[in-house]
């Protein structure tokens, strides 16, 4: 008889600061997860109306609602191509984005529901767009509060997931520096396919596409290469915050 452990569902939980970061930046582990037999939930703190929907805001008779919409509706779109399992929008406005008690406690009660085998989000520092730190700063503490036996006592508490912070956009300026490397050769088309649904940033779709392809080039001088290594062609770097834990050094 299999335990409860080994039976229950895996999940992962991507907090993004605006509705089309999970796709540039994490795409590929998404539809990859999704596809291992992973729910994975979205949560986009923002739609990213105001900082970065110039496209958008370039038409005539443009506003705030409309951008709002058309950039949710991009999101979902994209999600649907990834196949997450679920995306959720908090809509606390971008540029900047900030949070106050309330909406903490709400993303933690998100993370106790989910109870992530891993987290991802953005880098801890960039100096172009602090909304993208201050992002993973609110996420690494509502990881800790959600570990906190005393925050609602009697609901289950959250255990130890990574975080994995995903490749920023100018990562030499940012300290980033990515351990972590995941092919995502198997589910690159679906990734392709979510970075076209965001109309309101196309100057980015070829960008991204050779970030893909050049941590594959790093994925596989990493797992040997031409000695013997996957040949992975597209993957995506990722930077782990916490220890990993293991029974044996390989």
């Amino acid at each position: 008889m299999s335990d409860a452990k080994s039976t229950a569902k895996k999940t992962a939980l991507v907090i993004s600061a605006h509705a089309a970061d999970f796709v540039w930046r994490a795409g590929g582990a998404i539809a990859q997860h999704q596809a291992k037999g992973y729910d994975v939930t979205v949560v986009c703190l923002s739609y990213g109306e105001r900082g970065e929907s110039a496209k958008l805001w370039k038409q005539e008779g443009m506003t705030l609602d409309k951008v709002k919409t058309a950039r949710r509706k991009e999101a979902e779109n994209a999600a649907v191509a990834l196949d997450v399992h679920d995306i959720r929008f908090f809509d606390l406005g971008d540029y900047p984005l900030a949070l106050d008690q309330e909406a903490k406690f709400k993303l933690v009660d998100v993370i106790r529901a989910v109870q992530p085998s891993f987290m991802m989000s953005h880098s801890q520092y960039d100096p172009y767009n602090t909304d993208h730190s201050y992002t993973t700063s609110v996420a690494m503490e509502c990881r800790m509060i959600a570990q906190a036996w005393g925050h609602n006592p009697g609901e289950k508490v959250l255990g130890a997931p990574q975080l994995y912070l995903f490749e920023p956009h100018q990562t030499e300026q940012m300290g980033w520096k990515p351990n972590v490397f995941l092919d995502i050769t198997d589910v690159w088309d679906k990734k392709r396919a979510a970075i076209e649904c965001m109309q309101g940033q196309e100057h980015l779709w070829n960008f991204y596409t050779n970030v893909a392809e050049n941590r594959g080039n790093h994925f596989r001088r990493n797992s040997g290469g031409m000695a013997g290594g996957k040949p992975a062609r597209y993957a995506e770097g990722f930077q782990a915050i916490y220890p990993t834990t293991v029974d044996e050094l390989g």
